[in-house]
């Protein structure tokens, strides 16, 4: 009796602790009812019926359609099947019936994990448990990470591991009701991002820097986040690139790597002379047996590469175990890149990177002579903007008196310009429209580019 009793006690609380309401289909309750797939009829919410008579999703069957036929569903809140690997859901029928069911979206696993279940028939409300730890379609197993869909197949044959063919077992009539689809409740994982701004570079003089990305330098031209000409995010690679705030210091990140292009027409440039390179890099994600590729394209004057120079970054090399969470500095030699085609550096117009880290902020790339200033003579790098994002009111500070303030739009149009002649200037940035701008500011002679959020 004392077991009996424990195993209803342990059975209460794996499900009445850990399963709660995902999706239902009153107003208040619903996700979204998603398309139907494989000829399957578009299923209906409508009243219930016997001991359930509020709002549930009707689903018919299609006899002449695919045996995979379905519907997506969204789920009102995320499910966590770290853990607990078991959903429930209740289901009325008619007849005994088996379909297959999946979690869909997941994060910090397997992106699509399937389950079968069965009602015994009878015309009653069931509640009818499954558990996503074995592979069926074709999917992973088990689930192990938070996810966002729901997909239901009307169809499935017990015993398989695929869905069966019409010619074996056609798809038969078919009519069942669903409501109240619970399992533990999960939220969003947090994206993990750098604490601390990357490394401050080293004060140069201008003429031995070209600079892409640093807030640390004068770029070589303005360029944007969107087209294909002068912008961090060509449309031709698969990656995300947008400019986000590091404790409170201008940072890339890129997400979905893959691979990423940056083309800059506008300032194309000559990379003769300079000697090495030089990018700051930070990831999440465990760098054994990863890679991060990145290579110049140059155009020579033309229209299109005519050659390459490349570099491939490994556990070997740069990415060393452990070196994930941690601002990774790169600064190499031009004469450690391979040269793809007859070497010619005379005119860049594109950095590509190609990785499978997934997810990489980046600052500081740029091109240099290995020459630095004493910082008596190099003040520029010493300006300062606050707040960053900014609504109303844009402040610029530096220990020397800044001589000359210009703003610039991505279409690099002058959109603001004064000559303070003063350590502290504070803009009116009110009427400018959302967006990222480019703040010049003119030190003794040195001229400083700073991006700055208007919000």
């Amino acid at each position: 009796m004392k077991k009996i009793t424990l195993f209803i006690f342990l059975m209460i609380f794996s499900f009445g602790h850990s399963q709660d309401l995902l999706l239902g289909f009153e107003p208040g309750e619903s996700g979204s009812v998603g398309g139907a797939f494989g000829d399957f009829p578009a299923p209906v919410v409508e009243a219930g019926t016997g001991t359930n008579t509020t709002q549930v999703l009707k689903l018919v069957g299609n006899t002449a359609g695919q045996p995979w036929q379905g519907v997506n569903l969204t789920l009102t809140s995320l499910v966590n099947l770290t853990t607990t690997k078991t959903m429930t859901m209740d289901v009325f029928s008619a007849t005994p019936i088996t379909f297959l069911v999946k979690v869909t979206g997941g994060t910090g696993g397997p992106a699509i994990v399937a389950a079968s279940a069965t009602h015994t028939g009878g015309s009653t409300w069931q509640t009818i448990s499954f558990t996503f730890d074995t592979s069926l379609d074709g999917q992973a197993a088990p689930a192990n990470g938070v996810y966002s869909g729901f997909v239901i197949h009307a169809y499935w044959e017990p015993g398989r591991t695929e869905f069966f063919t019409p010619t074996t077992c056609p798809t038969p009539a078919r009519t069942f009701y669903v409501d109240n689809i619970k399992g533990p409740l999960g939220t969003a994982p947090v994206d993990p991002a750098p604490a601390t701004a990357a490394p401050t570079p080293p004060n140069r003089p201008v003429a031995d820097v070209k600079s892409i990305f640093s807030d640390a330098y004068a770029p070589i031209s303005v360029i944007g986040y969107t087209g294909d000409d002068n912008t961090y995010n060509n449309s031709w690679c698969g990656a995300n690139t947008t400019l986000v705030q590091v404790a409170g210091n201008n940072t890339n990140k890129i997400a979905g790597l893959g691979c990423e292009g940056i083309t800059f027409l506008a300032g194309r440039f000559s990379a003769a002379g300079f000697t090495r390179f030089h990018m700051d890099i930070w990831t999440a994600t465990p760098t054994q047996d990863k890679s991060f590729n990145f290579k110049f394209s140059n155009w020579s004057g033309g229209t299109g590469e005519t050659n390459a120079y490349e570099y491939s970054a490994t556990n070997a090399n740069i990415l060393t175990s452990g070196s994930e969470g941690n601002w990774i500095s790169i600064d190499l030699p031009l004469t450690s890149f391979t040269a793809i085609n007859a070497p010619n550096n005379t005119d860049f117009v594109q950095f590509v990177i190609t990785s499978n880290l997934g997810t990489v902020y980046y600052d500081n790339l740029y091109l240099h002579k290995n020459t630095t200033l004493a910082n008596d003579n190099f003040e520029v790098s010493n300006v300062k903007l606050y707040p960053n994002p900014a609504t109303n009111v844009l402040n610029i500070e530096s220990a020397m008196s800044i001589e000359k303030v210009s703003v610039y739009n991505l279409l690099g149009q002058e959109v603001i310009s004064q000559s303070p002649k003063s350590e502290l200037v504070t803009l009116d940035v009110a009427s400018l429209q959302v967006g990222v701008y480019v703040v010049k500011t003119s030190i003794n002679g040195n001229v400083s580019s700073t991006r700055f959020i208007k919000q």
